[in-house]
């Protein structure tokens, strides 16, 4: 719907419930039958068995399908959305447990490019409370050429988002920039996600080069806190971090800060969102279900508050389970828990 408000999942209550004034995200939400289009990697995650913050310590892995991208689609499409993905995988073994994976989690494999010449990437992660280990084997992801991007995928999409990880290098760079052309012109919210990591790429100029103007295209970005170090360099406090991204583009800015919450800026508005107290068991892809419980309820017509309560607890399922939450999510109940903790004891 052209106001952003879907008839079939209400938002939370209106904000004339006696709460008090919260502004609504100052964003136009796009018509399309897709919530989200994620271009860039699809991949295979093999992720330790044991917990360790090292993969020198890791001995037995577990397959798991991953990317970034591609994971906030599963998320998207387990909370009851519609997603489809944008990538380049083998076509052999690994290549069709993917594109198995992808359809069993509901996320539309439309747009997925199975090429024989090339072999499916693989990361090996380590299964860890904090930031993960990891080694990647790229082949197939970067590979993914622009004229594999169809314009009508596009124009079928609400938001269209990508990562750091796919701009690291070249065909897959062109290939986001033209969706990110493409989403422009078509009026499309924009997302990037800045998950710079020098072991990815480790030309920091070329990427500090390649980011800046690839944030120009974008609307929305989610910075964490481990992303901005490695980004800017640390010693900055979450504030200055924002203003940095925002002076590369974006109009809203979502800052995770670990244990510190999450900063929302709208412009250089800046609300926070506390972090709860819970069990971590495994950090692997907790920002990814995060963004896609943010952006589904952005979609939904919520303002940056009620998107960000809506993603914390996603994101808490996932930090709560070993590997990827494995069953569809009742995006209701997640409103009725998160109802009435605007303006109060967050």
């Amino acid at each position: 719907m052209a106001d952003g408000t879907r008839a079939s999942t209400p938002a939370l209550q209106s904000d004339q419930d006696g709460r008090g004034p919260e502004r609504r995200a100052g964003i136009r939400i796009p018509d399309g039958d897709l919530d989200l289009l994620a271009v860039g990697e699809t991949l295979i995650d093999l992720i330790s068995v044991e917990e360790t913050d090292s993969l020198r310590n890791a001995f037995t892995f577990r397959k798991y399908q991953g990317g970034s991208p591609a994971n906030i689609a599963v998320y998207v499409a387990k909370l009851g959305g519609k997603a489809a993905v944008v990538s380049k995988t083998g076509i052999g073994a690994f290549g069709q447990f993917l594109e198995q994976e992808l359809q069993e989690s509901g996320v539309l494999t439309d747009y997925l490019v199975m090429d024989r010449w090339v072999h499916t990437s693989v990361i090996f992660i380590s299964r860890s409370k904090g930031t993960a280990d990891f080694e990647a084997f790229r082949e197939g992801d970067y590979r993914l050429e622009p004229s594999e991007v169809n314009e009508d995928a596009i124009k079928r999409s609400r938001v269209v988002h990508a990562s750091t990880f796919a701009l690291s290098r070249e065909p897959c760079r062109l290939a986001v920039e033209k969706a990110f052309h493409l989403a422009r012109r078509h009026g499309k919210i924009i997302s990037l996600d800045p998950n710079y990591s020098p072991l990815i790429w480790p030309d920091r100029q070329e990427a500090h080069r390649v980011l800046r103007r690839m944030m120009g295209y974008a609307t929305i970005t989610k910075p964490s806190l481990d992303d901005a170090t490695r980004f800017f360099g640390p010693g900055r406090t979450a504030e200055e971090y924002i203003e940095l991204f925002h002076d590369m583009g974006p109009n809203i800015v979502v800052f995770s800060a670990g244990s510190e919450g999450v900063f929302l800026s709208e412009g250089g508005r800046i609300t926070h969102v506390p972090a709860r107290q819970i069990e971590v068991v495994d950090a692997t892809g907790a920002g990814d279900s995060f963004w896609a419980g943010f952006l589904v309820a952005l979609l939904d017509g919520n303002s940056l508050q009620r998107c960000a309560l809506f993603a914390r607890e996603i994101a808490e399922r996932k930090l709560t389970t070993v590997g990827p939450l494995p069953d569809a999510i009742d995006r209701q109940s997640v409103y009725d828990r998160v109802e009435g903790m605007v303006g109060e004891d967050l």
